[in-house]
């Protein structure tokens, strides 16, 4: 049974996600106000975080920031009344999975639900044992299992967004992935318009690894296509 916290400070939408998530045979943790839901959020171990955004005490973007600076690597859904570019776009550079705005149906949020499960379930399962559990590139080194990343010997703090991106690329060097693909392949849905987001954690994933940004060594790339990984070494 997967275990669910849904941060929401509306009653109605609480009790409507939770009649649909018992269906999926989610086991519910409810929290109405911003401090006891990062109370849960950072005390306890979920398969799903569901979180809204304009929360009492503490918003929803502080708990996302808050969970992921403890490495709590639970996948976040966020839940809002807010329509707006920017705001989906914070949400998800934040370290949210996936977004999805009120009103909504209830058979998309189901689908957003299970997509971010399979995502997981793939995610858990991606390191097969003929895969290496180190990689090592110049002078970038990456430990897929305890999830560190290193340049020159020191350790590079990577939010788990930016692990899994790396991870992606450096495990199949020298193929190119679309951002659409990539969407599909970290978030775990697809982000219809917002390739952008892959950009802008591709910019700030070479600015921590690459030793000149302007010139990428390990990050590179296919023009008219999207992103891959060096074979250079």
């Amino acid at each position: 049974m997967k275990k669910v916290l849904v941060v929401e400070d509306d009653q109605n939408i609480v009790e409507l996600l939770e009649i649909h998530l018992n269906d999926l045979e989610c086991q519910l943790t409810k929290a109405y106000d911003g401090q006891e839901g990062l109370n849960h959020g950072l005390n306890n171990s979920f398969d799903l975080i569901i979180l809204d955004i304009m929360l009492p005490k503490v918003d929803g973007l502080e708990i996302c920031r808050q969970i992921r600076a403890n490495d709590i690597k639970t996948p976040i859904l966020m839940l809002t009344a807010k329509a707006e570019e920017i705001d989906k776009v914070l949400g998800l550079e934040t370290g949210a999975d996936d977004y999805l705005t009120k009103p909504f149906s209830v058979r998309e949020f189901i689908a957003r639900v299970k997509a971010i499960f399979r995502r997981t379930k793939f995610m858990e399962t991606e390191n097969q044992p003929s895969q290496p559990k180190e990689l090592f590139y110049g002078d970038l080194s990456l430990d897929i299992e305890k999830r560190k990343v290193t340049v020159k010997g020191k350790r590079v703090e990577l939010s788990p967004k930016e692990f899994d991106l790396l991870t992606l690329l450096a495990t199949n060097p020298g193929k190119s992935y679309s951002r659409s693909r990539i969407l599909n392949l970290v978030w775990g849905y697809d982000f219809d318009g917002y390739e952008h987001t892959v950009n802008s954690h591709i910019n700030r994933l070479r600015a921590k690894i690459e030793p000149d940004i302007s010139e990428p060594t390990y990050i590179l790339t296919t023009w008219g296509i999207g992103y891959r990984f060096t074979e250079d070494y």
